[in-house]
């Protein structure tokens, strides 16, 4: 475990032990035996295939040990050079993939099947070193965050389209009756009412898709704002709650914004927590007490400061003002000095800490302009990167 060792002070002693954990693999040196030419035509093996994770090789020869890194080349990333039983291999990063190459593949084969169980040995033994270079990163703005707003906001979509759906349907049948008799028997139905029951169901569904993509989204505008610089900042806003993150996103004195959180809050609480937690709530709402008057309604609220227990109604739902709602706040969302970070998440771009932090999506945040400069110059070196044009 990574808490065995003091980092840095121990790199040399965890060092040492995968070092031995890959012997006899070392790196080259004047004894490896040369040949000519091997940069250009090395082949690749197929025990290369099973190698580890491309970046985990790289930090556990290059960063951990130390290994010579020849350096990018067209569609290669990285190039280490291997000496085993005095024979070079190579470990390289190619654009399709990462492999092991030796000068005849098929007659150096078994040797590389070794190399790599050896290389899988050294990768568990350098665990803790891995986990370290990780929360080192996190501490600074060396990272990327993900960006899934495309993928959660189809599914919003998605249900907002049924549930619109589904609620054009039920207007159109309200003066249906359906009956049906069976012998004696007569049943008698009313289509209105299942798909109005459909459509509530459909709208809990959207409005739980909508807190989910606004938890993220929340996140990205909070980058894009200069609020969130650091792997830590972010870390620390993703485990605050959902009014934390719209704070952090949006000015909360701006137009329309306090508004809007007002509502959206109560509908999280109310709503979209209770139904979340089994109809019970987070401190369960589904109470009714006794009294001489029959069963009483027993709602816990969520609001800080008030009673524990007071008297509520049954939670009625108005699935047409709630998606009215939502759909209010996104077209709100996305206006004003907010706009170009719209261009921004919609790009699918990665958030990238490090200019967040030297500035560069403050400037960009400016004008729609400015943005769409700095989304075509990223996904330019994006495309150059994937393809290895260097």
């Amino acid at each position: 475990m990574a808490s065995d060792y003091i980092f840095p002070d121990d790199l040399d002693t965890l060092k040492s032990r995968v070092l031995k954990a890959i012997e006899p693999i070392t790196e080259i040196n004047d004894k490896t035996s040369p040949e000519d030419k091997f940069l250009f035509t090395a082949q690749r093996t197929n025990a290369g295939q099973s190698l580890p994770e491309y970046y985990l090789c790289y930090f556990l020869f290059v960063n951990l040990l130390g290994f010579k890194n020849l350096g990018k080349f067209e569609k290669i990333s990285w190039s280490v050079p291997i000496d085993y039983k005095g024979v070079v291999f190579l470990i390289e990063h190619r654009k399709m993939e990462l492999g092991l190459f030796a000068h005849s593949a098929e007659s150096q084969e078994k040797d590389a099947k070794e190399i790599v169980k050896k290389i899988h040995k050294a990768v568990i033994v350098a665990r803790p070193y891995f986990e370290w270079e990780a929360k080192e990163a996190a501490k600074h703005s060396k990272l990327n965050v993900k960006n899934y707003h495309r993928r959660l906001f189809d599914k919003l979509e998605y249900f907002l389209g049924l549930y619109k759906k589904t609620s054009r349907e039920a207007e159109d049948r309200v003066d249906e009756k359906i009956v049906e008799r069976c012998g004696n028997a007569t049943s008698i139905s009313f289509p209105e009412s299942e798909l109005r029951r459909n459509a509530e169901w459909l709208a809990l569904s959207a409005l739980d898709s909508f807190f989910s993509w606004t938890e993220h989204v929340f996140i990205h505008l909070a980058i894009l704002n200069g609020k969130a610089l650091s792997g830590e900042d972010v870390a620390n806003l993703t485990d605050n709650d959902w009014a934390d993150k719209f704070k952090n996103a949006i000015d909360i004195e701006s137009n329309g914004a306090k508004y809007f959180y007002d509502q959206l809050v109560i509908v999280k609480r109310q709503l979209r927590n209770h139904m979340a937690h089994g109809a019970f709530g987070k401190k369960g709402e589904a109470f009714s007490f006794h009294s001489d008057a029959g069963a009483v309604p027993l709602l816990l609220p969520h609001q800080k400061g008030k009673g524990r227990f007071s008297f509520y109604g049954d939670l009625d739902f108005n699935e047409k003002e709630v998606i009215d709602l939502i759909e209010n706040f996104i077209v709100h969302l996305w206006s004003g000095k907010r706009e170009p970070a719209k261009l921004y998440i919609e790009s699918d771009l990665p958030l990238i800490l490090t200019i967040a932090e030297d500035g560069s999506y403050a400037s960009a945040m400016a004008s729609i302009e400015e943005m769409e400069k700095l989304v075509d110059r990223l996904n330019w070196e994006f495309d150059r990167a994937a393809n290895m044009d260097w």
